[in-house]
């Protein structure tokens, strides 16, 4: 029923109890998970586990802060190797971050260009990573365009305006557990979107949901936003999931979700 399209499931946050946080998230029905990736050896980590179970895929990417002097071409071929593994359905997280002074904006926007262009050289979509960057984001992404760029605004913090420029340039919105704060903008953003343009993401372990606010994450929250969404949106909570079930599966190209995700078996 529920979506997760960013998560970190695959992270060492979860390695003392990953399979109960996989049983507690089948317990509030939630059907689809995406496994995020943010430098080689976590990709590696996200394919090795969508392998494991028919209901989690995995994107590979090269998130903002781990865009250093070591971050060579070989670092984006590998990458780009990665990306036609099986069950990889899109190239994330990546994007630009300038919230802290020691990451190299320049850096980081070479390296974006450049995995945006393998993105579309793959045909696969993007999971953006956008923090105190809007202009320069928004900016390389006019300048990228092509009619098989897209994918999703990660951990959305922008306003309507912003949101609407990048539904413009073939980007849907994922709303994370930020939406539930007290002093958060999003229910704006979310009340003035269509609902086809959203997307529910955890991006576990950070970023809980009230009333899990402080705690470590994971992907089982997931249904507090999308109930938050539905609220807000004043539509059944059934339908809204479905909504946003549907959003995902057409925009990373999945086919089908299993009702009761499982883990695959050796036979």
């Amino acid at each position: 029923m529920f979506v997760d399209v960013h998560c970190h499931l695959s992270f060492p946050d979860f390695d003392n109890d990953r399979e109960a946080v996989i049983k507690r998230l089948k317990e509030q029905h939630v059907s689809l998970l995406i496994d995020t990736g943010a430098d080689p050896a976590t990709s590696k980590r996200s394919i090795e586990l969508a392998a494991r179970y028919s209901f989690i895929h995995s994107t590979v990417g090269l998130h903002p802060h781990d865009i250093t002097d070591r971050v060579a071409e070989p670092t984006f071929g590998e990458l780009e190797t990665l990306a036609i593994s099986p069950k990889v359905v899109g190239i994330g997280e990546i994007g630009l971050d300038y919230h802290y002074d020691e990451y190299d904006p320049e850096r980081q926007k070479n390296a974006f260009r450049t995995m945006l262009r393998i993105a579309k050289k793959l045909d696969l979509p993007v999971v953006i990573h956008s923090r105190d960057a809007w202009q320069d984001t928004l900016d390389i992404l006019r300048e990228e365009k092509t009619s098989n760029l897209r994918g999703i605004m990660h951990c959305f913090s922008g306003n309507t305006e912003i949101a609407r420029e990048c539904i413009r340039l073939g980007f849907k919105i994922s709303i994370p557990g930020t939406l539930t704060y007290k002093k958060s903008t999003l229910p704006t953003v979310v009340s003035d979107l269509e609902t086809g343009d959203l997307l529910t993401e955890t991006d576990a372990p950070w970023l809980s949901p009230v009333p899990f606010r402080g705690k470590r994450n994971e992907p089982s929250y997931v249904g507090l936003i999308t109930k938050m969404i539905a609220e807000i949106k004043e539509l059944p909570l059934e339908a809204t999931a479905e909504i946003i079930k549907n959003t995902a599966l057409d925009l990373f190209s999945i086919p089908t979700v299993t009702k009761e995700p499982r883990e695959k078996r050796n036979r």
